[in-house]
């Protein structure tokens, strides 16, 4: 999924980004007939690129595919909100609800999407299309550690012990674990200061705390670490390279996240835009995106799940996922990030 980066190196990225689109060269932005998409990097930059370039070709449009973490499209689009670096955006609602507050997207007109109609109405979102589900859970190394039941183990049973990696509250997939971590051992999703005692009364933990869960991804790899938290598009990755890896729904529940593609405001190339969306949630499209290393849950309709995503989740399961109130998390989350760098730093 998307990745926030730590607060010690969030300001940072930030400032980066922001340089970054202002340096941006004009022909970044080909003039009329071209859409550039800003996409995940990773499986998603590789699939989108192979998969929509083509479809977006076919509806008269160029495709330029540009990989950013969801902060950098923030901060991007933000340096220049009368030039955006992006006609779309790639998120997850928590960044959808901060470039709402900065109006940085726009409602988009359901009628320019011929696959629309191809959506359940949960994934028919005003600020744009869901084009998959990201679930997460516990990724493991079977040949390191036992199955984990949920989090708690990771902290309660002795043989997780300093095999275990975690990033910080600037992460999606993070705070959306720490928010199941609250509820297990504090009153509530919010207690926060009850996961801060929980990590500073087990501080070999926080020596598997990194920036993020592509740096998580590449330490497992390794063998540095056998658990890590993460999506089932992670695990399927990881799968894809032959690596032994395992995914685990916590026995308090899967933490679930829609991921949007939303239109920026100020696009000059808006029928381009429709286009690539289009194609997004096309049945062509998702057909080939369900399939290894993306293993994207389709949310068109028509697309049948594979048994290796079915093994994951169903589209029954969907409903009974956690899905975080995020409101509340954007509305805590520079404090929490702050403590629990603190807490890192020591």
């Amino acid at each position: 999924m998307n990745e926030f980066n730590m607060t010690r190196r969030h300001f940072g990225l930030l400032a980066a980004g922001a340089a970054a689109a202002a340096t941006m060269p004009f022909s970044a932005r080909a003039a009329g007939g071209s859409v550039v998409a800003a996409t995940f990097p990773g499986n998603w930059e590789d699939g989108y690129r192979s998969v929509l370039t083509p479809l977006v070709k076919e509806a008269g449009y160029d495709l330029t595919v540009a990989p950013a973490l969801a902060q950098d499209q923030l901060a991007k689009v933000m340096a220049s909100k009368d030039n955006p670096a992006y006609d779309t955006l790639l998120m997850s609602p928590g960044q959808m609800a901060v470039a709402i507050e900065n109006d940085l997207i726009q409602k988009i007109d359901p009628s320019k999407l011929k696959n629309w109609g191809m959506l359940d109405p949960a994934f028919q979102g005003e600020y744009g299309p869901t084009v998959t589900i990201e679930v997460n859970g516990i990724a493991y190394n079977p040949d390191l550690v036992p199955a984990p039941k949920g989090y708690r183990d990771l902290f309660e049973n002795p043989a997780y012990k300093g095999k275990v990696s975690w990033t910080g509250f600037g992460s999606n997939t993070g705070v959306m674990a720490y928010s199941q971590i609250a509820k297990i051992f504090g009153s509530s999703a919010t207690d926060m200061d009850a996961v801060f005692k929980l990590f500073k009364d087990n501080p070999e933990q926080l020596k598997g705390v990194v920036a993020s869960t592509n740096a998580q991804m590449t330490l497992f790899q390794q063998g540095e670490i056998a658990v890590f938290m993460c999506s089932t598009g992670n695990v399927a990755r990881l799968k894809s390279l032959g690596l032994k890896a395992e995914f685990v729904q916590p026995e308090t529940g899967s933490p679930a996240a829609p991921v949007n593609i939303h239109l920026t405001k100020g696009s000059k190339n808006v029928e381009a835009a429709y286009a690539y969306m289009d194609a997004a949630i096309s049945m062509a499209a998702q057909d080939k995106l369900k399939m290894p290393p993306t293993e994207m849950f389709p949310t068109n309709k028509d697309v049948s799940l594979t048994p290796s995503i079915e093994a994951f989740v169903k589209r029954d399961q969907l409903a009974n996922m956690v899905y975080p109130d995020w409101a509340a998390i954007n509305k805590n989350r520079a404090e929490w990030i702050r403590k629990f760098d603190a807490l890192v730093a020591g």
